[in-house]
């Protein structure tokens, strides 16, 4: 039976040569976080941003941990996330000392309400981390009056949204500051890694140093900090990932919008939106059940079994995983994130779908949920 993932990076034999050349060249990483590969990437990526600075890291999640770290927050400080997001998101602002609270999110971006932002808001509120979900960009218009207005500093987690846009500007470059990661799951990859976005520039020097021991030069540190430089093969491979990224994103969107048209004759699901003021990058194709009486796990099930890679994210909302209840989190009403989690389910929308694969998807979900209506 031929097996269909929820996600598969494209590789080819540009990353492969120069991979190769990076080993034969010896030089597989450089104690300052920026050998002539990351070097090239970081510039390479910042340009195509639109942004000033770039920092490498070797993970999403260390960059979104640095990224807090260099805000030196305090213990009683807050943190506002969606709960509806990676466990990441939230789990880093403990490895900080500061608070999680959790807001609620809009039914059809599944992305922060700003409006639900507003009531949970205090005088301890020093980050927002809006998460760009599944490739569609958070409505960052009200976030930035919100930040602006009450000083709060604005953090983008753009961990799945490399090339989707907000109001023509590029995600990673509408706030203080945005966090990318390069799982192989993503819509482009070096492996593993991560990347740091910014136009400030004293904010990106406290990151290069958190990321390299707290080192302001070799040997001499004055702040606490990690080992979470990117290696040189990473960079490598991102080198040519991310020029080979448009066309990664534009046959997402021709799967997304084969989806679209033959799928909209199913009136129990809701197809995913793409808001006017923006551009979908299209990591997942996540669909939600409008009808109660069609089971959602079962869809799955059955795709799974037919060997579609369907996938339920996020199942469990944070605030409901074991880990956050035994503490006490600050929330407000989250009854939508409730309601979302209980309802969707991706399938696959990634580059390397045929045009078979994309038949054989719609025909399966098709017969599926026509059988839960017999």
């Amino acid at each position: 039976m031929k097996k269909i993932p929820i996600n598969l990076p494209l590789i080819g034999k540009e990353e492969q040569q120069i991979v190769l050349n990076v080993l034969k060249s010896g030089v597989l990483t450089n104690k300052s976080g920026q050998g002539p590969m990351v070097h090239k990437f970081e510039n390479n990526f910042s340009n195509y941003i639109g942004c000033r600075y770039a920092i490498a890291t070797n993970s999403g999640t260390s960059a979104l941990h640095a990224a807090l770290l260099a805000l030196d927050l305090k213990p009683r400080d807050e943190v506002i996330v969606p709960s509806f997001t990676f466990v990441a998101t939230a789990t880093i602002i403990l490895h900080v000392h500061a608070k999680v609270v959790f807001a609620d999110i809009e039914p059809e971006t599944f992305t922060l309400d700003p409006i639900k932002i507003n009531k949970v808001i205090s005088k301890n509120t020093k980050v927002i981390i809006p998460v760009h979900l599944f490739g569609h960009p958070a409505d960052m218009k009200p976030l930035i009056e919100i930040a602006e207005d009450k000083n709060i500093f604005l953090l983008e987690d753009a961990c799945q949204a490399h090339g989707s846009e907000y109001r023509g500007k590029k995600s990673g470059n509408l706030s203080d500051a945005a966090c990318f990661s390069f799982y192989p799951s993503k819509n482009m990859t070096t492996g593993e890694g991560g990347i740091i976005t910014t136009n400030n520039e004293e904010f990106a020097d406290k990151i290069r140093m958190i990321i390299n021991h707290g080192e302001n030069k070799a040997y001499n540190t004055i702040r606490l900090g990690h080992n979470f430089r990117m290696p040189e093969i990473s960079a490598a491979i991102g080198i040519e990932q991310l020029k080979k990224l448009p066309e990664f994103i534009n046959k997402r969107a021709k799967n997304a919008s084969y989806f679209n048209l033959k799928l909209n004759n199913i009136n129990e699901l809701r197809l995913p939106i793409e808001k006017k003021w923006a551009k979908h990058s299209w990591y997942m194709y996540t669909l939600t059940i409008k009808d109660k009486n069609i089971d959602r796990n079962l869809i799955v099930k059955s795709l799974n079994d037919s060997g579609i890679g369907a996938g339920v994210y996020y199942q469990i909302p944070l605030h409901l995983m074991p880990f956050f209840q035994k503490m006490k989190i600050k929330n407000d009403d989250l009854s939508i994130t409730e309601q979302i989690s209980k309802k969707v389910f991706s399938i696959p929308v990634h580059p390397a779908l045929s045009n078979e694969d994309l038949d054989f998807i719609n025909e399966k979900l098709q017969t599926i949920i026509k059988k839960q209506n017999e």
